[in-house]
């Protein structure tokens, strides 16, 4: 909260791979909201506050307020949860990079773990690289980029299966074990620089160059939204 007082969404990056070596559990653990709510109402409700308290005067002049589902709501929208979540779908093995560049755009962060297809590694790592293009080359819109990009995987997903198209090795169980394992003994996830995830296999190169290409052609196709009829709509 001190690092990121004058830029709390950075925050997201920052926290997401740390807080993921931390809680070193299992997917079946973290689907568990009893845990992310304790999280969020007895331990850390001063962050969650921090983090998601609106900025500005509120219209009405009531007083500001945290939405409930950032206390105890689904793994998309819980404060700690959708933080815990990116990083276990975003991570390649142990390198927790990819989080990092997913979590640095509130848009990629908000809608993609929304989507089916995002269980898919090669997906999920094939759409970081083409958001890391969009950066690179200074896209406009990079919002509305991101979110196109989101609704055209999905949408191919419905009739396209990624995972065959692009396969991909089933993860090291044993390795992931006893990752958690070591939890107890662990030091503390350094703060100026990435932890080190579950040694538990990275993606297929193959199979994410392949979606890399794809996902590409789907961006540089789809329609980014219409703001004209809202300016309009605001205007009049």
């Amino acid at each position: 909260m001190s690092r990121f007082a004058d830029a709390r969404t950075e925050a997201d990056a920052w926290l997401a791979p740390r807080l993921h070596a931390t809680l070193r559990m299992t997917r079946a653990e973290a689907a568990r909201p009893e845990l992310w709510n304790f999280l969020a109402l007895a331990v850390a409700p001063d962050y969650v506050l921090w983090r998601h308290l609106a900025t500005g005067e509120a219209k009405d002049g009531t007083a500001k307020k945290v939405n409930t589902p950032r206390f105890a709501g689904p793994q998309d929208s819980q404060a700690f949860a959708r933080l815990w979540w990116a990083a276990e779908m975003f991570r390649d093995g142990p390198d927790y990079r990819p989080v990092e560049v997913a979590c640095g755009n509130q848009d990629m962060l908000n809608t993609v773990l929304r989507l089916d297809t995002i269980d898919h590694k090669p997906t999920a790592l094939a759409m970081v690289r083409v958001l890391e293009g969009m950066v690179r080359s200074g896209a406009t819109r990079l919002g509305d980029r991101v979110n196109a990009l989101c609704t055209a995987v999905n949408s191919a997903g419905s009739t396209l299966l990624y995972d065959v198209l692009a396969p991909d090795e089933l993860p090291d169980q044993e390795a992931l074990f006893a990752w958690i394992d070591d939890a107890e003994g662990a030091p503390p996830v350094p703060w100026d620089r990435l932890p080190d995830g579950p040694e538990d296999g990275t993606a297929r190169r193959a199979s994410v160059d392949r979606l890399t290409l794809m996902f590409q052609e789907l961006a540089d196709g789809a329609p980014l939204r219409d703001r004209s009829r809202k300016r309009a709509a605001d205007s009049a």
